[in-house]
């Protein structure tokens, strides 16, 4: 029997996961290891089994999809790591050019709803590569940047520009809890396999535990390759990242694609399938 396909998106939001899987949480699995883009291609187009994906493609294919309970990437507030940085006032953007990293596509969305549903702004948006280190392009009028460029540049401001958390900005305007990223399997898969299903929730969630558990390790971990301090980490990995898919989340959630379908962003509002597995 082949052991299941997970997909890992390696973002500073997962370390607690990361440091699980290099410390035996990743037996019995093929880990495969990409940013979001890819990922969530790979999870649609059947060549990984399990995956977090962003939020967003579960709603565009959740007919092919069922939702791990438990487990997500969510804030209740400030994200710190997906960032509006521009050139002038949220409160002035109308029909500006606006960059998009290409590593993407729930925070593509989030800024497209908060823009035009809490500031009345329609802009242009570009997909394009972007770096920290020149975050908005001479042509453009701001960048969203995501991951742990932008927990970069959420440490690293310069006075000239204009930062926005995105996470702030849409408690904001909803009052409620986002969810950035879930776990997810194919259905077939799920289906199919529901021992091997089940194998991976297990891993995933007692890994989660566990890397929470030596926080200060998997924190220590990375301190040498990460242009973070110890302290930066320690804030963004809990209170400011959670991992709990609670009903709070869920409702959250929920919100997200009903205003996703209102700016017809999405095709459909989905129904959030919880996979059938042992809790």
């Amino acid at each position: 029997m082949t052991c299941p396909r997970v997909g890992h998106i390696n973002f500073l939001n997962v370390l607690p996961l990361t440091w699980s899987y290099a410390h035996g949480a990743d037996q019995g699995l093929t880990i495969t290891r990409g940013v979001p883009a890819v990922l969530n291609n790979d999870i649609v187009n059947h060549r990984l089994d399990v995956s977090n994906v962003s939020s967003i493609i579960y709603a565009r294919d959740s007919e092919e999809l069922v939702v791990l309970p438990d487990v997500c990437v969510s804030t209740d507030g400030d994200v710190q790591s997906i960032l509006l940085v521009s050139r002038k006032p949220i409160d002035d953007l109308r029909d500006d050019k606006i960059i998009l990293t290409a590593k993407s596509a729930t925070s593509h969305c989030l800024l497209k709803i908060i823009l035009r549903g809490a500031y009345g702004a329609i802009p242009n948006y570009y997909v394009r590569h972007i770096t920290p280190e020149d975050p908005i392009p001479e042509d453009a009028t701001a960048s969203l940047l995501i991951g742990d460029d932008a927990l970069w540049l959420y440490h690293h401001q310069q006075p000239d520009l204009y930062y926005y958390d995105l996470g702030s900005e849409w408690k904001k305007m909803t009052g409620k809890k986002m969810v950035y990223a879930l776990w997810v399997a194919n259905q077939e898969f799920a289906e199919q396999n529901p021992a091997m299903l089940q194998l991976v929730y297990d891993r995933i969630h007692h890994a989660f535990q566990h890397g929470l558990e030596h926080k200060r390790e998997a924190i220590e971990s990375v301190l040498a390759t990460k242009p973070f301090t110890y302290e930066q980490l320690d804030d963004y990995l809990g209170p400011t990242i959670r991992w709990n898919l609670t009903e709070e989340y869920i409702d959250g959630l929920r919100t997200f694609y009903d205003l996703a379908h209102q700016m017809n962003l999405i095709e459909h509002i989905p129904e959030i399938k919880l996979a059938n597995v042992r809790r």
